[in-house]
């Protein structure tokens, strides 16, 4: 088969790719927003209400997408990780729709999509081998430094759905990634390779979005294409961040969509974060990621695995 469907189930969204590999292009792809770890950081466990928009999600995307679920490659990441019930979850949305996805690791869901980001990079004719690499997920913050054909990867145990959990207000959080930016400068010192001229690239609903709103789209008129290759600086995240003060609940939801304002605002904050951290002033962002990784490498490993 020329097609692969690759799923994503991170801790917020779901997301679905089909990919021609014989080619090398998506042919489609599917996205929407379920939740996954509402509730997780109280309760340590995937809620129902959160199956349930899975499994509808799931459903959804087949009739839209028109893919056999039962033949797609499937992984889920960091609130499957840490949920108790993941077993019982997992096996539920299998038997509701055929779907079956595997739990990997940080180090796994880093590799992969920093492969999905070095075929970006080929595509939009982008020439760097020495760069590094943020995935800002629901649940984690994964950090990759690529040096020539070394890398080196780091996941954090925070994201942007969690952080909204655990803190009630604005300055506790703040506070809290103030000591993460610590923790981070700390690492990278650790590698004793000067970062100075490695360019910032970043993937996930962040930066993309930030992208978008910077290039003058909304969320209906979201072209990734445009998106791909893109510069965001710290300004335009402050200019975000303006935008979800300022603007109305109808203006907001045509801006961003159905994503929860708190999450957007965090999500910016991890940015900053990441931006003060490394000490950079631009980063390139890419729509590209963990579904298209594990397509690709699903596609090399029909002749010979990767990862």
């Amino acid at each position: 088969m020329d097609m692969i469907t690759a799923i994503d189930l991170g801790s917020n969204s779901f997301r679905v790719v089909i990919y021609n590999h014989n080619k090398n292009i998506i042919i489609n792809e599917y996205h929407k927003i379920v939740g996954t770890a509402d509730g997780l950081v109280d309760t340590g466990i995937i809620s129902n209400e959160a199956i349930q928009r899975v499994i509808n999600a799931i459903k959804d995307s087949v009739e839209k997408l028109k893919y056999n679920p039962r033949e797609s490659i499937c992984v889920t990441t960091a609130a499957m990780r840490i949920a108790k019930n993941n077993d019982f979850v997992l096996n539920t949305i299998y038997k509701e729709t055929g779907v079956k996805f595997d739990i990997i690791d940080a180090n796994k869901e880093a590799k992969l999509t920093l492969l999905a980001i070095k075929f970006a990079l080929k595509r939009e004719n982008i020439k760097s081998n020495n760069f590094i690499l943020l995935d800002i997920g629901g649940g984690s913050v994964e950090l990759t430094v690529n040096n020539n054909d070394n890398f080196f990867i780091k996941s954090f145990d925070f994201g942007i759905v969690t952080l909204e959990q655990l803190h009630n207000n604005k300055t506790k959080l703040i506070d809290d990634l103030k000591n993460k930016k610590i923790v981070i400068e700390k690492y990278l010192k650790t590698l004793n390779i000067n970062l100075s001229n490695f360019k910032f690239i970043a993937t996930a609903g962040t930066p993309t979005t930030i992208a978008s709103i910077k290039l003058g789209q909304k969320f209906s008129t979201y072209d990734k294409n445009l998106v791909n290759g893109s510069i965001v600086n710290v300004d335009d995240l402050d200019n975000c961040m303006n935008l979800l003060n300022n603007c109305n609940k109808i203006e907001l939801k045509e801006i961003f969509g159905t994503n929860k304002k708190e999450f957007i605002e965090v999500g910016i904050l991890i940015f900053k974060t990441i931006f003060e951290a490394l000490n950079k002033t631009e980063s390139i962002v890419f729509d590209d990621g963990l579904r298209e990784g594990v397509a690709i490498n699903h596609a090399i490993s029909i002749t010979k695995p990767i990862i």
